[in-house]
């Protein structure tokens, strides 16, 4: 992977800057194909991979 291609790709964003709503986004992983959900208002947020509804870690191909 060359130092100008990013190794995530945001795939949905929604939400807004407003610290009451929040930021929400889906990263994908381009070499591993891992699906994460990200969540941000203010200072504080988290990340931890997407699970389908059997618990196990979403990966886009």
């Amino acid at each position: 992977m060359s130092k100008e291609e990013n190794r995530f790709k945001v795939i949905l964003k929604e939400g807004g800057q407003i610290k009451d709503e929040g930021m929400r986004q889906i990263l994908v992983d381009t070499v591993t194909g891992v699906n994460y959900i990200v969540w941000k208002s203010g200072y504080a947020g988290g990340i931890t991979p997407l699970l389908d509804s059997e618990g196990h870690v979403i990966v886009t191909r």
